[in-house]
């Protein structure tokens, strides 16, 4: 705990005690469904970071205080109604009982956002510049507008308060309506409301006076803002230190949290939630500068995700609260596990950015790696041992569906033996890793290893698993986690045979040299494609990457996408879409790649020394069909158990023989998120 003493300093905010200098900050979780409504799911997401140590939950990122900013999308918090109050009230009772404290950030998104939804509304900027990012058109505000929503803002926050919520935080980052009435980018007026400093802080400073009329001076009201918009045209940090500045000394704000990067654009929106690409706390430097010339408490989240660095930040007092956010959706246990000396037990991020890519999706908010999340009505964090049969299992394969599974049934009490045929555990994490945007990714791997050493799994590694081994382990359940095999053998006009193409994950394992002029064929468009194109391209290799689909990387997220575009645009690789590969020959010493248009049929060539394809995988299913009738379930999972929850039905059946079951790729190729929940969903009730 010494180690540590920074972390667990009390401090206040207003007349609020804060048990611990951590904060979840506030983050679109999409769990608020039934009209914006915080759910038993979103109450239950924020008691279990409570239960876990969590010293401050700033929860509902973008909850909406107007009927005209949408919310039904991406299913953000409604506080535009009374009907929320009850429902805070339960989110309040469930976060206090654990010792936490419990805000919300409130906000009008203005032209942030999109229209055709919802009340398919008109949405409302200063100045009627629409944004890039939402592509959606906007009106611009009208005065009478304005003085309603400064009363929306106000009646959201007495909402706040009657739910018994310790506090708000008003947005102003991101480009929401109170920082674009900041920015001289989006406004333009010439009238009260814009022009010069004063009249641009106007609306915002309105709002932040009938906030505190309405919940009184001791309820916590803080704002969220940007460092740095970092846009030629925008706000600097000198505006963002002059802006927070003018607002400290009004009295009427509590704390600061500050964050760097507006996200307008795809290419802002990035370093709003950095990847893993990204060094640690990359724009603390935005957060102490604030921190210059206010009085009250800053809080900062971007990247910081492991106890050591938190320390340090607060230790050289950089800021007052660090952000943990990302790295409370990996391990919302966090604090516990740290004051219990169990460091290298936590569940560290690993910045992959599944979980706010979904959200960008409109999809709800879950981790990469730990499937328990936000699941907490059905998926334990805590693996209880059983109290019934402690079964021999027999499990093949060391990637992500075979590690949770070892892990879980561990956990459980059961005899394990997991057996892999490299060298180490992985699977396709390994590959991933050796990518060069992705090496972090081996972070997931890292903590199986430290647990399965923990609970003391009987790992076999380069040992090639067969029907004979498997039977002389005498199991009582045998889960394949075989994973899976490039797909480059689809169309026979590519050569695969012929040894005319190569796949990702020749080039990534080092199996196959990069060539000196490559065609990168990507028929799946998620990271492989382009890691592998970004890995040649820095090799030195003259790179073009084709795909079928609209763009290259069409199916990675909004806040990961960028990052590889600007490597690889800043390495000269070739971007080109709408072309099918449909056929490869060789010519003397060089390959022919021949193109086909989709649209318009028209074929073209590329004469290249290297074809390499991405076009997903096929499942290792030999060892499975090969086991599948002499199994007691003949292989089948019981999806109807499966997907409510409960324990598979054959596991009842504890007469001789074995249960087979298979999961993760060697089934069909879905994604490491897939893979951990399927093995933690199939072996919680072993």
């Amino acid at each position: 705990m010494a180690q540590f003493d920074a972390l667990f300093k009390p401090l206040k905010i207003n007349n609020l005690t804060i048990r611990n200098r951590v904060v979840s900050t506030a983050h679109a979780e999409v769990y608020a469904t039934e009209g914006g409504m915080t759910t038993e799911r979103y109450v239950k997401y924020y008691e279990e970071k409570a239960k876990g140590g969590c010293g401050l939950c700033i929860c509902g990122g973008s909850s909406v205080v107007s009927i005209d900013s949408p919310q039904g999308w991406w299913k953000s918090v409604n506080l535009s109604t009374d009907r929320i109050i009850p429902h805070f009230q339960n989110l309040a009772d469930a976060v206090h009982k654990h010792g936490g404290k419990i805000m919300i950030q409130i906000t009008h998104m203005g032209r942030r956002s999109r229209w055709d939804g919802d009340n398919w509304t008109t949405l409302l900027s200063p100045s009627g510049i629409r944004e890039p990012v939402h592509r959606a058109t906007c009106k611009t505000i009208e005065v009478e507008e304005i003085t309603r929503i400064i009363d929306d803002f106000a009646k959201a926050a007495g909402r706040a308060k009657a739910g018994g919520l310790d506090g708000v935080e008003l947005s102003c980052v991101h480009q929401h309506l109170i920082d674009q009435f900041w920015s001289p980018r989006v406004n333009k007026r010439t009238d009260e409301w814009g022009g010069s400093f004063e009249n641009r802080m106007r609306f915002g400073m309105e709002v932040l006076k009938a906030v505190r009329e309405e919940v009184g001076p001791d309820f916590v009201v803080g704002m969220r803002i940007t460092g740095d918009e970092f846009h030629a045209d925008g706000l600097n940090h000198e505006d963002m230190k002059a802006i927070a500045a003018y607002y400290n000394e009004t009295g009427l704000v509590d704390f600061f949290s500050v964050v760097g990067s507006g996200c307008d654009t795809h290419n802002t929106l990035a370093n709003v939630i950095p990847n893993m690409s990204y060094p640690p706390e990359p724009f603390l430097h935005l957060a102490a500068g604030i921190k210059e010339v206010v009085s009250v408490p800053v809080m900062h989240a971007q990247n910081i995700k492991d106890p050591n660095q938190a320390q340090r930040i607060l230790e050289s007092g950089y800021v007052d609260f660090v952000g943990m956010t990302r790295a409370h959706i990996a391990d919302p246990h966090l604090i516990a596990k740290i004051k219990l000396g169990q460091t290298d037990q936590i569940r560290q991020c690993v910045g992959a950015n599944y979980c706010i890519d979904r959200q960008y999706q409109g999809l709800d908010v879950l981790c990469i790696q730990n499937a328990a999340t936000s699941r907490e009505s059905t998926m334990p964090h805590i693996i209880e041992k059983t109290t019934g049969v402690i079964r021999n299992v027999v499990i093949i394969g060391g990637g992500p569906a075979g590690m949770e599974s070892a892990r879980v049934c561990a956990e459980r009490g059961h005899n394990v033996t997991l057996i892999e045929k490299n060298s180490e555990l992985g699977g396709q994490i390994t590959i991933a890793a050796k990518a060069p945007q992705r090496d972090q990714i081996a972070g997931i791997t890292r903590w199986y290893a430290l647990e399965l050493a923990r609970l003391e799994v009987d790992i076999k590694f380069n040992t090639e698993a067969d029907e004979a081994m498997i039977r002389g382990l005498n199991p009582d359940v045998v889960i394949l986690a075989t994973g899976a095999k490039p797909f480059i053998s689809q169309n026979p006009e590519w050569g695969a045979d012929d040894g005319l193409v190569v796949s990702s994950w020749d080039v990534l394992n080092g199996e196959v040299a990069p060539g000196k002029n490559v065609l990168v064929y990507d028929t799946i468009c998620e990271f492989s494609g382009l890691s592998v194109a970004d890995f040649l391209a820095q090799t030195g290799a003259k790179v073009e990457i084709v795909t079928d689909d609209i763009k290259p990387g069409a199916a990675v997220g909004g806040t990961t996408f960028p990052t590889y575009y600007r490597s690889l645009y800043e390495q000269e690789v070739i971007m080109t879409s709408d072309l099918m590969l449909e056929k490869v020959y060789r010519e003397d010493s060089n390959l022919i790649a021949v193109l086909e248009n989709e649209y318009t049929g028209q074929k073209e060539e590329r004469v290249v020394d290297q074809i390499v394809i991405e076009n997903g995988t096929r499942p290792d299913e030999v060892l499975y069909y090969q086991l599948k009738s002499d199994s007691k379930n003949k292989g089948q999972i019981d999806i109807e158990a499966l997907y409510d929850a409960k324990p598979q039905p054959a596991l009842s059946d504890n007469e001789g023989g074995y249960l087979l079951y298979r999961i993760g790729d060697c089934v069909a190729q879905r994604n490491t998120h897939a893979a951990i929940y399927d093995a933690l969903r199939l072996c919680k009730d072993f």
